[in-house]
């Protein structure tokens, strides 16, 4: 803020040096008069305040020069810069610009995103994931190594981009979507081998460059490879079941969902005192408590309908625990994109953002889901 802008108290006298402006006052000119109205008779001057912006019913020609020029009233006016850059203030507006005289409206709470776009394309991805999941299972084991892929590449690039860490992708897709595979069929027990192969794939194929920065391109390897296939490999744990693995699956995902859904609607509506302000501000308590209740009330219906053997309150159990992983695994994605700067992983999805802003949620909820499932009626 200039000196120009912090203007005059109200209701004081104006007061300035003559007419021959700030360089005559350095010059030893004689002392300010005070301004007001001139009187022909007794020769005396009386003040009165100047006000700094025209009065109701004057000219516009009465402020057209603040340094010495008398309006048609007779009033002299403030002769000298009010300040050293020579700037006369102006008014302060007291409405928005184009609005007649309305004061000013407070804005409408913005949902954030474009909605039409999240969910015409949350629709499409619905429909794939649906109809490759109860048409034929080895169709939505491809769909989850692509979005494993896709999501490790995003991640990746992002690595590369903010903070020169060169993560090798090669050994990383190979592997990751051996583990996918290898948990659909060979089990929990196929996953560890394969994420055990993968990492000291990437040891390996790290060796073929300088060794500059080994230690931290190979430990961003092995985070990135456990952080997206391996959770993923969960989902394929889930749909192996013989009894109702699609049912399991779908099941993981609505309750995922309706969590992000109530935390959504109910945050952007009820939401004001914030979860975790400094990792992401748009979170707030009251969002949790909806997540809260919507993923228990839909995981009471799907274990009641969906899962063979299952119990409306095992899903209420269930739908409290994906709450908490999922607003959990969101936050850990908001740290990891606060880290390196940026607001979304991608721009491949509209309205979403990248693959890896949708799978934020998912991810940590897949081993909490099989494991309870497991608990609540055998591995299937």
């Amino acid at each position: 803020m200039n000196e120009s802008s912090w203007g005059t108290p109200p209701g004081s006298g104006q007061w300035g040096p003559p007419d021959h402006g700030p360089a005559a006052s350095l010059r030893g000119a004689a002392p300010p008069v005070p301004a007001g109205p001139l009187h022909d008779g007794g020769g005396a001057t009386q003040t009165r305040p100047m006000p700094l912006v025209p009065e109701p019913g004057g000219h516009q020609d009465d402020h057209r020069d603040i340094r010495g020029i008398s309006d048609d009233r007779g009033a002299a006016r403030l002769s000298g810069p009010l300040f050293r850059d020579d700037r006369p203030q102006e008014p302060m507006p007291t409405s928005l610009p184009g609005s007649d005289s309305d004061p000013v409206k407070p804005q409408k709470k913005s949902a954030g995103r474009n909605l039409r776009a999240a969910i015409g394309v949350g629709v499409g991805l619905g429909v794939v994931i649906l109809a490759s999941l109860f048409v034929y299972k080895p169709v939505f084991i491809g769909v989850i190594a692509l979005a494993v892929v896709v999501g490790l590449w995003e991640l990746t690039s992002r690595l590369a981009e903010r903070k020169d860490i060169r993560v090798p992708m090669v050994p990383l897709a190979l592997g990751g979507t051996a583990m996918v595979v290898a948990g659909y069929v060979r089990g929990a027990e196929g996953a560890w081998v394969a994420m055990a192969l993968t990492a000291l794939a990437v040891l390996v194929w790290r060796m073929t460059e300088a060794p500059q920065n080994y230690l931290r391109d190979v430990t961003a390897a092995i985070f990135a490879a456990f952080y997206v296939p391996f959770l993923a490999t969960f989902v394929a744990l889930m749909l192996a079941a013989e009894d109702d693995g699609p049912q399991r699956v779908l099941t993981f995902l609505l309750l995922t969902v309706v969590s992000d859904t109530g935390a959504y609607a109910v945050g952007w509506r009820f939401g004001r005192k914030k979860l975790a302000p400094r990792i992401s501000p748009g979170k707030t308590r009251e969002g949790l408590v909806g997540a809260v209740l919507f993923a228990m009330v839909a995981g009471a219906l799907c274990m009641q309908f969906l899962i063979k053997g299952g119990i409306w309150w095992q899903g209420l159990l269930l739908g409290l625990a994906v709450a908490v992983s999922a607003t959990l695994g969101d936050l850990g994605e908001s740290m990891i994109k606060r880290d390196l700067g940026i607001k979304d992983m991608g721009t491949l999805l509209p309205g979403h953002g990248g693959i890896m802003d949708r799978l934020d949620s998912l991810l940590p909820t897949a081993p909490v889901v099989w494991l309870l499932f497991v608990i609540f009626v055998g591995s299937g």
